[in-house]
């Protein structure tokens, strides 16, 4: 895989590259609507997971054999999001060569990578953490 948007359910649902600073984009549109005619909470958790998949992707790159998976997500909702929604990532480089490191020394480990999402208007509308279990595919112990 080269990209999480090569994932079957992330084209389902139409998330898009997006330009610098930004990672990904959810387009505008209403099949993303709830019933109060703002973005989903559901498609916002979307985004922001794809997000830190896209991150670990860009930033593990030349590393084989391994094996990541969302092991807990926490959100806060800020505001009503509207029209189309845009992610960024940020982590101190350090916490790569951590990671890294740790996946070298004990062939698994987590990171918490934090992701927040704002709308057209510029409107912060989700902050969010999501943890990562990642393991060498040689460790069968996954659970």
């Amino acid at each position: 895989m080269q990209t999480v948007l090569d994932l079957p359910f992330n084209q389902f649902i139409g998330l898009q590259p997006a330009e610098a600073p930004h990672l990904l984009s959810l387009p505008a549109g209403g099949q993303y609507l709830n019933h109060l005619g703002t973005v989903h909470a559901s498609a916002l958790l979307a985004l922001a997971e794809a997000s830190s998949g896209e991150w670990l992707l860009q930033n593990l790159k030349g590393m084989e054999g391994i094996i990541p998976v969302v092991r807990r997500m926490e959100s806060k909702f800020r505001k009503p999001a509207g029209g189309g929604v845009r992610s960024t990532v940020s982590m101190k480089p350090e916490e790569i060569v951590t990671l890294k490191h740790t996946l070298d020394t004990k062939g698994r480990a987590l990171i918490e990578i934090l992701v927040e999402l704002h709308d057209d208007s510029g409107q912060h509308v989700l902050s969010a953490t999501v943890e990562w279990f990642i393991t060498r595919a040689a460790d069968s112990s996954i659970s």
